[in-house]
């Protein structure tokens, strides 16, 4: 198999994010993420630019590389122009690439990502039709959330939208012209083969851990997935 260093290098993500870091720290001081989850991103700039392929398979298997919030605070403040931020996501991408996502409990999260949001993109046009989203999966929203959710084409006829219907207004439904592009910006930037991978990867992972892994967004898997948490992501202070 091709080295892995030589995979991200092929990310023109990562040839932009990784000049040559001099190990300073300046991007986990500006870093939010690692004020609070176990994350240094000057130590996986470090790492990567290492070339250590050992270190780097584990890393991409790690949970490290999902802390990230992609906030790109660290490109504002690396006095070498690193950007952490585009080396994070060469990483994650390679990783859902060849499957390693599935080994962390951040990892697995993909599959849910890649079925809530991304196929809503790339059904709808939207990231996200807040139609649907239940009390089940969104408590904090409250009772008057519920109600809209039972309500849902009243409210929004009410509010002068046009919600999925043709025509200009609030939420309607994206052209087919609009649709088609979408799919081809899919298409040629490997978004539907990382599709298959993530899905495939995850009925791997699903089989290994005795879960069920269904074509219904949430299913044992997805379920667990989205609710698992070991305690051991955020940092304690001693």
């Amino acid at each position: 198999m091709e080295k892995l260093y030589d995979q991200l290098l092929e990310d023109v993500r990562f040839r932009e994010g990784l000049a040559a870091c001099i190990n300073c720290g300046t991007c986990t001081a500006i870093c939010p993420a690692a004020e609070f989850y176990i994350y240094d991103p000057r130590k996986i700039t470090n790492l990567v630019q290492s070339k250590n392929e050992t270190e780097i398979e584990a890393l991409l298997k790690s949970e490290t590389i999902w802390y990230c919030g992609e906030c790109m605070s660290c490109k504002t403040r690396c006095p070498r122009g690193n950007t952490p931020g585009l080396i994070i996501m060469a990483l994650r991408a390679l990783s859902q690439k060849l499957g390693y996502f599935t080994h962390s409990e951040k990892g697995r999260q993909q599959l849910v990502l890649k079925r809530v949001i991304g196929e809503s993109i790339y059904n709808t046009g939207y990231c996200l039709l807040m139609k649907g989203a239940s009390l089940d999966f969104h408590p904090e929203q409250g009772p008057i959330w519920g109600w809209e959710q039972q309500n849902w084409d009243d409210v929004f006829d009410r509010l002068g939208a046009n919600f999925q219907k043709e025509g200009p207004g609030i939420l309607r439904k994206i052209p087919k012209e609009a649709m088609d592009e979408i799919h081809e910006i899919f298409k040629v930037t490997g978004g539907d083969a990382l599709f298959e991978s993530i899905e495939k990867h995850s009925a791997i992972k699903a089989q290994e851990m005795g879960q069920t892994l269904s074509d219904d967004t949430w299913c044992d898997y997805t379920l667990n997935a989205y609710t698992a948490n070991n305690d051991m992501h955020t940092r304690t202070d001693d």
